[in-house]
Formats: structure tokens, sequence, C-alpha cells
């Protein structure tokens, strides 16, 4: 029965003691998702420091440099499911210094969880998160103003809150969004809706989660299938690995393979067990193909008349995951699909202040800041725009002396393709409307 369960992965992001962490605990507490033995290590912690309540965030940071300075600093991921959904939590740290791990955290989400502070408001932490989670095209975003029960349960208090970050996300492109209030620490609006807060009429925090639409974020008409491996168990089957990154193939499509160019037709579908008629993102799967062609790691299957982007140089987002500053010119590897090639920094062309949303001049990017910048490839590789494909639109930087990962970003046009946005904006006309 999970197996055949819809599954949602979110992440959590905000301001250092917002609460996200308590709030997961308190999740997964209600929700019958933690083991006797966590439950029981963490009552002993709240014994041996006199307390009456069970502190929850205990059950996410479990570094002991998080638990003794009470803060998040790695991603910490959780996994439950209730009656009708799966659930993977990604909690990301909130201090400006791990901004880097909150865009891994993000990188696979389908919905974002933003928390506030009643007593504080709208940080510049909470505009960070936004803006990344924007940057990463998330479909959804959840506001939870938290910590309701220290402003009294003041629903002019939440309102305000509300309006707030209402005013600031006007400026972002965010798809779908909605605004809460609840108590992490108390557990209203949780999971249940509690006694305080009777003047909120709309869903608790796993109400939402349970019923959020997901199935229209995921593109099934462009079919891109990056090849893992070749499978060639015997002279009489060759077959080519892989996962659908998005779109849907049957046996007797007629497909290209990138960049050869090269056409042939679906022979079979194979999965560890049987064959199937069709496959669809995710699926991982085996396909064959009619044709004897040189396919190996790295090229891509796709339908003949729904061709992608082919450049060796294009314009991206990228945010910086090294202490060793991004300077133009300076190589590294890029990883792409199943893809590895050599690249460059041919041009910063802004980094992006995230306080203001607008663009600052500068020749380098330090740790955890995010610029627009031209790559160019050795050698081109096959991509759609990040805003239409999640997979093919991504990359990641791998510093070539180091094997370090160096920067982690999204493709949005080959370079030159689009005109000058205005300066006062960070995504021009163009660009929403080619997000949209």
């Amino acid at each position: 029965m999970a197996s055949e369960k819809d599954l949602l992965r979110f992440v959590t992001a905000g301001s250092i003691d917002d609460g996200k962490s308590s709030l997961i605990g308190r999740l997964l507490h209600e929700s019958h998702g933690i083991y006797q033995d966590q439950l029981s290590s963490i009552q002993k912690i709240a014994e041996k420091k006199g307390e009456k309540e069970i502190d929850f965030s205990l059950i996410v940071d479990g570094l002991k440099a998080e638990r003794e300075q009470g803060i998040t600093i790695d991603v910490a991921y959780r996994y439950f499911s209730t009656e009708k959904r799966k659930f993977i939590i990604a909690d990301s740290p909130g201090h400006v210094q791990y901004t880097r791990n909150m865009v891994t955290a993000a990188s696979s989400a389908d919905l974002a969880v933003i928390l506030i502070d009643a007593r504080k408001g709208v940080l510049e932490q909470t505009k960070r998160h936004s803006f990344i989670a924007t940057l990463l095209d998330i479909p959804h975003i959840l506001v939870a103003v938290n910590k309701m029960d220290l402003v009294g349960y003041s629903k002019e208090i939440f309102e305000k809150v509300k309006e707030e970050y209402l005013n600031f996300s006007s400026r972002l492109h965010i798809h779908d969004i909605q605004v809460m209030p609840i108590s992490a620490l108390k557990g209203d609006l949780v999971v249940e809706k509690g006694e305080n807060m009777g003047w909120y009429e709309g869903r608790t925090f796993l109400q939402y989660l349970e019923n959020v639409n997901t199935v229209s974020d995921r593109n099934l008409i462009d079919f891109r299938f990056p090849v893992q491996t070749v499978i060639r168990p015997d002279l009489d089957f060759r077959g080519y690995a892989g996962r659908v990154e998005s779109g849907v193939i049957k046996t007797g499509d007629d497909i290209a393979v990138l960049p050869s160019g090269k056409k042939s037709r679906i022979k079979s579908i194979v999965t560890y067990n049987r064959e199937l008629k069709e496959a669809f993102a995710p699926q991982s799967v085996v396909l064959t193909l009619e044709d004897e062609i040189d396919i190996s790691r790295g090229d891509m299957l796709i339908r003949q008349r729904n061709i992608p982007d082919i450049s060796d140089e294009f314009e991206a987002e990228v945010c910086w995951m090294t202490e060793e500053p991004m300077r133009e010119g300076e190589r590294y590897l890029l990883k792409h699909t199943t893809n590895t090639v050599s690249a460059i920094i041919k041009e910063l062309r802004y980094k992006i202040n995230i306080n203001t949303l607008h663009r600052e001049e500068g020749n380098e990017l330090g740790l955890n800041e995010i610029g627009r910048v031209i790559i160019k490839t050795q050698k081109p590789i096959t991509y759609d725009p990040y805003a239409r494909n999640h997979a093919t639109g991504s990359y990641i930087l791998i510093d070539e002396l180091s094997n370090a990962t160096a920067g982690a970003g999204t493709i949005w046009y080959p370079s030159g393709k689009l005109p000058e946005p205005k300066k006062e904006e960070i995504f021009s006309e163009e660009e929403k409307s080619e997000k949209s």
C-alpha cells in the first residue's frame, strides 16, 4: 500500500530559531513517525535539563554541535507517511553561513515551507530563502507564521506578518503561495486545529501537505532520457539504462540520440522483473532499440520532433558553494545529467543582492553568493531551460583539483538568446514569460 502512495518532497527554511526543527519534530511525533527509542532518548534529555516539555527539535538536530548550539547546521532528511501520502522532509539550516546547504535541500523539493517568527516578521533570511525557492522554481510555497503562542494567538499580528510577506513576495515569481498561523511548540494547527485560533478557517499544516496537488507540476511532454550505462549481459541483448527525467515513452515510438542525431525506434522497455508497454518520469528503466547505434553514458534519448537546446555556451544562475571565490576565466568540470565536460566561466554578468533583489557589479562570487553567469563548455551539451525541465536545466561545477563541488545552478537560455533585461529588475518581462 505504501508503494502506491504519492510522494511529496518538501524543504523547510527560514531564519535561525524560527522553529523549523521543532515543527518537523512535532509533525513526526503527532503523525506517529518517531521510533520509541528516539522518543525515549529525547525524554531523557528533557529530564536531565529539568524540563517538563519535550524539545521536539532534538528529533531532527542529530549533530552534537547542533544540539549544543540549538541551531541546524547540516541538512537533515526525515521520512514519514500518512494514509494519504508519503513524505520526504529536508530541514535546511537558517544561518546565512549555510545558505549553500539550503540550496542543496531545495534542489529536489516540490514544496518549500518558509517559517516566520510571529514576533519578528519578515527577516533577511526569510527573503533569502524565498528568493532561492524562486530561483529553483519550486512550484508551491507555504509560509508558516510560527510561535503564535508567544503573541497571544493574535489574528492582527498574523495578518500584519502575512501582509508584509505578500508585499515582498509580489516581486518574485511564485506559482502558488499559502500563508497560515501555527504553534510548533504547543501543536496548534500542525496536525490538529486546537482551540486557540478559531478565527483561522483554513486547513492544518498536515492537511495542506496531504492535499497540495503536485501532479500538474511534472513535465510529461518533453521526453528526456540521459543514458547512465549500457547493459550488455550477452551478445543478444543491448540495453541503455537510465531514468526518464521527463515525458512518456512507449514501445514503437520514434526516438533520436543526441548529440549524434541518429534515429531509431523503441523496441522494448525493461525493468528488473518484467517488460513495460510505456515508461514515464521518474521511472528508472532499460530501453532497447531496433537499430544498432553507438550510444554511451552522457548521450540523451529524445523524441525526434521534440528537440532540446544544444549549445556549448549558455546563460545560467549559480550559487557559489566553496571558500575559494569564483572568478571569470576559471576552469571547472561541469556535471549535467549523466554527462561531465570541461567548462570555463566566460563572464560574471552580475551578482544578486538578496535583500533588495537588485543586481550588483563584480568580477567574482564569494561563498553563498548568487549570480548570473555565462558558461562556455568544451563541447555542446543537451539541455532545456530550467523553468521547463528541472532535470535537464540544472548543473553543478566541480573543482578539477580537489574534486569538490564548487557551485550549483540553473540554466536559463543559450547565451545571447534574449535582450538585456532592465537594470532595476532581476527578471525581465521576457524571463518572467519564459518561467511561466
